[in-house]
C-alpha cells in the first residue's frame, strides 16, 4: 500500500482574524515498508503536515489518499505516536495496549494473543499489570509504541515520540524502534527536529522550510539501515546531517530571532 501526499496545503486563521499559511503545496508519497522522516525549523509545519496524513486535519488545498490491492474492502489502518505520552492512567499497559483492539471489537482470545505478542516486542514483558505512573519515561513511550503497533496499522505515525526523554535513553529508544521496525516493516512517517535522528532512521528525509512550510529537498539517506553509526559509514552519515543542516540553518537562524 502506498500513501501519496498530493499539492497539500494548509491555511489556519489566527487571533488577529488574519489568514497564516502553514503548509503550501506539498507532495510526496511513502512506499510500502518505507521509512520517511520530516525535518525543518520551528514552525515549518511538521506536525500540522503529520496530522493531515493522520486524518486528525484536514488539508485546505490537495489531498491524501491511499493506493494498492484491498483498498475496496477496508479503510487504511493508522497507528498513532505523539510526543506527549498518551497513556490512560487508570489503564494497565496491557489494558493501553489492547485499547485499539477493544474499539475494533476482537475477542478476548485475540486481544490477549495481539497484545502480549506487541508487549513482548517492545520489551515490556513483566510490566503487563504495571500503570502508568509506575514506569519511566522510556517505559511509557515503548507502551504507546506497542498500542499503535497492536492495531498492526498500514502507516505507523510518529511526531517527535523521544523527544522528551533523556539523550540516553533516546539513542537507546531510536535503537529499539529500529529493531521493531525490522520485524514489522510498517510504512512509517516520522517527525523530529534532530537532525542526527533523521538520517538514524531514515529512508528519506524530506526537509521543509519554515511557513509557509514548502518541501526545500529530499534526501535518500543510502546507508544500511542497521548500524549506520558504526566507524566505517560514520564520513557517510556525518556528510548527511551537514547537508541536512546547511538546508535548515538559515531559516533556524531566523526562528530563533522570533523566539
Amino acid at each position: 500500500m502506498k500513501i501519496v501526499i498530493e499539492n497539500v496545503g494548509k491555511t489556519f486563521v489566527d487571533s488577529k482574524k488574519k489568514e497564516v499559511i502553514a503548509l503550501e503545496n506539498i507532495s510526496f508519497s511513502i512506499s510500502e515498508e518505507e521509512f520517511i522522516v520530516l525535518v525543518g525549523p520551528s514552525g515549518c509545519g511538521k506536525s500540522t503536515l503529520l496530522n493531515i496524513v493522520g486524518g486528525l486535519l484536514s488539508p485546505t488545498t490537495g489531498s491524501v489518499y491511499f493506493e494498492g490491492e484491498g483498498l475496496d474492502s477496508k479503510e487504511p489502518n493508522l497507528g498513532i505516536v505523539f510526543q506527549e505520552i498518551a497513556l490512560f492512567p487508570w489503564r494497565t499497559v496491557y489494558e493501553n495496549v489492547v485499547y485499539g483492539l477493544q474499539e475494533r471489537k476482537l475477542s478476548k482470545a485475540e486481544q490477549r494473543e495481539k497484545g502480549q505478542h506487541y508487549i513482548d516486542m517492545v520489551g515490556l514483558s513483566g510490566f503487563e499489570n504495571a500503570y502508568p505512573k509506575q514506569l519511566s519515561g522510556g517505559m511509557k513511550q515503548r507502551a504507546g509504541i506497542a498500542r499503535a503497533l497492536a492495531i498492526e496499522p498500514d502507516l505507523l505515525l510518529m511526531d517527535e515520540p523521544f523527544s522528551a526523554l533523556d539523550a540516553q535513553t533516546r539513542t537507546l529508544m531510536q535503537e529499539e524502534l529500529l529493531t521493531i521496525w525490522n520485524r514489522t516493516k510498517l510504512s512509517t512517517l516520522y517527525v523530529t527536529h534532530n537532525i542526527q535522528e533523521a538520517v538514524y532512521l531514515a529512508d528519506r528525509v524530506i526537509v521543509l522550510s519554515r511557513h509557509p512550510g514548502k518541501i526545500k529537498d529530499i534526501i535518500d539517506i543510502d546507508l544500511p539501515k542497521i548500524g549506520r553509526n558504526d566507524e566505517e559509514y560514520r564520513m557517510q552519515f556525518e556528510q548527511y546531517a551537514d547537508d541536512i543542516w546547511q538546508l535548515i540553518r538559515h531559516d533556524a537562524e531566523e526562528a530563533l530571532k522570533e523566539a
